[in-house]
């Protein structure tokens, strides 16, 4: 019966995508988010939603979190409907790389990074605009169950790339494996760090403890790799920013990889806390 329901699922969302694609950008994205906001607050993922809002801004009346909630549900409807309309980005000059000048040298010298960021803006034109640098890297995806939904949300990641050999790999042990090898053979890699990670370690952010990634600090360390963090910002304007922030080096005996990890925690507290409404809230981070 599941396989069932995963295949009805994915016509349904495959016959929305192609009447997304076919309308102009701006119409695509307001009839994608009002369709995300509405179907979003029908789901469990709402409830998780507000109470990890309600967690962070304690203070705040419940009618503010319902308007940042609310407007996260856009931003995701929005982040469909630009991924599936990536090139007419592109060709309108909608995202804006700024900081580059952090990157200059890896280009220049064609030297490794490993680019981190999280889910906030369009956390979806990361891989592809860094492609776009003529940096050789490997993205890390959270794969979904529906196994043909799965398959056609990469197919069109991989169609968004430049480089045939840049790549997605999903979460997990395969992930693991892939990036390692991809290392070794000269990629940077790009990761969003801001989820859960049941096989992480307990790591501070907005003051509790919860499970956090840590391996790219040991793959950093282990390959005097700077990691780069990457601020994602949806401007007033519809553009999007990608800041390039300073390089962090992790090869401070004296630092170890629960410290760097508690150092990063407080940029992406900051990252969050400046623009919650682009946050993805809807994962459950705090429990």
């Amino acid at each position: 019966m599941k396989i069932i329901f995963y295949f009805l699922e994915f016509i349904f969302i495959k016959i929305l995508f192609i009447f997304l694609t076919l309308l102009p950008l701006n119409l695509s994205k307001k009839i994608s988010s009002l369709i995300f906001r509405t179907i979003g607050k029908l789901t469990s993922a709402d409830k998780t939603a507000t109470d990890n809002c309600k967690f962070i801004f304690p203070d705040l009346i419940n009618i503010k979190v319902r308007e940042i909630i609310d407007q996260s549900w856009n931003n995701i409807g929005i982040t469909i409907c630009e991924l599936l309309k990536f090139k007419k980005l592109i060709k309108k000059n909608k995202i804006i790389l700024n900081g580059l000048s952090n990157i200059e040298s890896l280009k220049k010298n064609k030297k490794q990074a490993i680019f981190i960021s999280i889910h906030q803006s369009n956390w979806e034109v990361l891989v592809p605009m860094i492609d776009r640098l003529g940096l050789r890297i490997g993205g890390i995806y959270r794969h979904i169950n529906n196994y043909f939904l799965d398959r056609m949300i990469l197919n069109i990641r991989n169609n968004t790339l430049l480089s045939n050999n840049n790549f997605y790999t999903p979460k997990g042990k395969k992930s693991a494996k892939d990036l390692l090898e991809a290392v070794n053979k000269g990629f940077s890699i790009v990761l969003l760090v801001d989820q859960k990670d049941s096989a992480g370690e307990n790591i501070k952010l907005f003051n509790k403890k919860v499970k956090t990634q840590i391996g790219f600090l040991k793959i950093a360390r282990k390959y005097n790799l700077p990691i780069i963090p990457i601020k994602n910002t949806r401007l007033d304007n519809g553009q999007i920013e990608l800041y390039f922030n300073d390089p962090i080096f992790h090869n401070d005996d004296g630092v170890s990889d629960i410290l760097m990890m508690e150092k990063i925690h407080r940029l992406i507290e900051n990252w969050i806390i400046s623009n919650p409404s682009q946050w993805f809230w809807q994962h459950k981070r705090f429990n």
